[in-house]
């Protein structure tokens, strides 16, 4: 399928009381559905996700990011999503904890949500499917994933984990449930 490539990072930020900030969306992508806020990469002007994640961070949030703030958390690959681009997305886990709601922008409002609400919101398919439980169960590693939209079946996807570490945390939780 040839289709322009877009190229984006994604920001997972929380509160003191470890709520995550996310967006309801007023405009196309994922219009009417949360999402964490980001955005697309300057590709014209060289600028690399991380550059491009603390750019969005100051103008989205109004949050003036070092660079050891960010941490890579994740990178997700979509292949023809909604029939009209490839997408590459870098997620990062803002570090600094947000203290105030920033005000609402062009793209639209932002609200926090505890970890348990975020499942019972209009999210995009490809969050509610992959995305969210793989952030939640990396959040301290990382992973890679690719998403392929299922030729002639709109909404369905194939999911590859193509490379994995999970958070220390998670780990530990998972070896003492061994056997």
């Amino acid at each position: 399928m040839r289709l322009p490539y877009q190229i984006s990072t994604l920001l997972y930020c929380f509160n003191r009381r470890g709520e995550v900030l996310l967006l309801e969306r007023a405009q196309e992508p994922n219009l009417g559905l949360w999402s964490p806020c980001g955005g697309k990469l300057r590709m014209d002007a060289g600028e690399s996700p991380h550059a491009c994640a603390r750019r969005e961070a100051a103008e989205e949030i109004g949050l003036e990011l070092g660079p050891a703030e960010l941490r890579l958390t994740g990178i997700v690959s979509e292949h023809g999503y909604q029939g009209q681009a490839h997408w590459l997305m870098f997620l990062f886990e803002v570090k600094r904890r947000l203290t105030v709601l920033p005000p609402p922008i062009r793209e639209g409002r932002f609200a926090f949500f505890p970890r348990a609400q975020v499942a019972r919101l209009p999210v995009p398919l490809t969050d509610r499917e992959m995305i969210w439980p793989l952030f939640w169960r990396h959040r301290g590693g990382w992973f890679v994933a690719h998403c392929q939209t299922l030729p002639g079946q709109p909404g369905r996807h194939q999911w590859t984990l193509e490379d994995s570490r999970p958070s220390p945390r998670h780990r530990r939780a998972s070896s003492s449930r061994q056997p």
